[in-house]
């Protein structure tokens, strides 16, 4: 089978007894912004942004430090922000901002002026299980403030924890968001501020997929990557190509054919299944 031969290469590439140290993972967290300045403050920043519990630090932990979603329910609110430096790769090399839910803009304290200024990517989170008029509204005034500051940000809404939701609800959902909130931009003149839309869970592998989008978006040699992987393609056979950032599972490159998602989830448990045995050998 092509996705088993892929992860055998995977494998051995990796050198398996010896790359996956027991506590695998981007190591420690949580350095509070007033922190001194450091050489990973010029690193692209992704902004983790949202109301009070919808889930932003449950997504955090689960796609870059493997925790379980069960756990995440017992993960306190969030009362300041967090920078998590993200260093596993030369293309896997970014800070996530994990900001608390009632962050005031108009708190003359909060400069975010120079927040914006060095952000790649901001990540709105939206609770599709609550009533998301509120959060709406926060959506408008976020990326309306950061746009004026750095037009060039990515600006990518999570609609999360439609796990909850049937697919009809789902579809429903994302529609009446996306609708209203492309609505608010229209009415105030910003109509070239683009917006994606994503529905995510902690509980399957969206999250990893639309993760996976975001970051793709900060690489500029992906291009370059996904030339390289249809190459790959066309000479060996193989069905479909990733190229992973193995501790958060995240494709950093696909080919160009469609992205089936039974495949990349069957490739992210074989990863599980090699990290797994590597840390009882390693």
């Amino acid at each position: 089978m092509s996705i088993q031969y892929e992860v055998e290469q995977l494998a051995d590439s990796y050198g398996v007894a010896d790359s996956f140290p027991k506590d695998f993972g981007y190591g420690e967290e949580e350095a509070d912004i007033e922190d001194s300045p450091s050489p990973s403050d010029s690193k692209p920043r992704i902004l983790l942004m949202g109301l009070r519990r919808s889930g932003k630090s449950s997504i955090q932990k689960v796609v870059f430090h493997k925790m379980s979603p069960n756990e995440t329910l017992f993960l306190e609110s969030t009362n300041k922000i967090y920078k998590d430096d993200i260093s596993s790769s030369s293309f896997v090399n970014f800070q996530i901002w994990d900001f608390p839910g009632q962050v005031d803009f108009l708190d003359p304290t909060f400069d975010y002026e120079m927040i914006f200024r060095g952000t790649g990517a901001l990540i709105f989170v939206i609770d599709a299980q609550d009533d998301y008029v509120e959060a709406l509204g926060r959506l408008h005034l976020t990326v309306s403030r950061a746009y004026r500051v750095n037009p060039e940000i990515n600006f990518e809404v999570f609609i999360h924890k439609v796990d909850g939701l049937s697919d009809d609800h789902k579809i429903e959902t994302q529609r009446d968001i996306h609708q209203r909130a492309n609505d608010d931009l229209a009415d105030a003149s910003l109509e070239k501020l683009h917006l994606s839309f994503y529905l995510t869970s902690i509980y399957d592998h969206s999250i990893f997929e639309a993760f996976s989008k975001v970051v793709q978006k900060l690489i500029p040699q992906l291009p370059t990557l996904e030339n390289l992987l249809n190459i790959f393609i066309s000479n060996s056979g193989i069905e479909k190509a990733f190229l992973f950032d193995v501790v958060s599972k995240i494709y950093i490159a696909t080919d160009s054919s469609p992205v089936d998602m039974q495949s990349y989830e069957l490739c992210c448990d074989m990863i599980d299944v090699v990290i797994d045995v590597s840390c009882i050998y390693g």
